[in-house]
This record gives structure tokens, sequence and C-alpha cells, in this order.
């Protein structure tokens, strides 16, 4: 059975990633599967976010809200039923 999609007036996830994080790009793609909103933000680009979350990317956000760490070895669709679990989608 097929997953429904989230609203398109849905909030954007974020997620926070930097350049050249192969778990940053695993889970990017992921979401990207899943067709869900995302916003991309470059840790190393704000001196704030640098200096909050240092190499502990990727880490996603739901309006606002930080996210349990999210294993990247899911799959697309046990990434959907986590986010489902966290109230997300």
């Amino acid at each position: 059975m097929t997953e429904p999609s989230p609203s398109p007036s849905a909030a954007p996830l974020l997620l926070l990633t930097r350049r050249g994080c192969c778990l940053c790009e695993g889970l990017e793609q992921k979401l990207r599967q899943l067709k869900l909103p995302l916003e991309l933000r470059d840790v190393d680009a704000e001196p704030a976010l640098q200096a909050r979350y240092g190499l502990e990317v990727p880490v996603l956000l739901a309006d606002g809200r930080e996210l349990p760490r999210v294993s990247p070895r899911l799959s697309p669709e046990a990434l959907r039923r986590w986010l489902q679990d966290k109230g997300v989608i």
C-alpha cells in the first residue's frame, strides 16, 4: 500500500548539512525520494550553526524542533515511518 503524499502546504523540513558529508547526502537523497518539502542549510556557512553543531551533521529539524538523530541505514520507506512516528508527516 502506498503512503499518502504530504500536503503541499506542509512546512519544509530543514536539513543541516555540510559539503562533502556522505551521511548528509544520503539523508537528503532519501528525503527527496519521499518528495518531502526540504530546505538545506550548510552549517559551515553560518558561524552560529558551526559552533552549535560542529561535526554532528546531518541534523534534521521540523518546525524549528530538532529531531532525534536518524539512522543513515534506514530505507526511504523506513524513514517515512520514522518521520510519522515523530509526528512530522
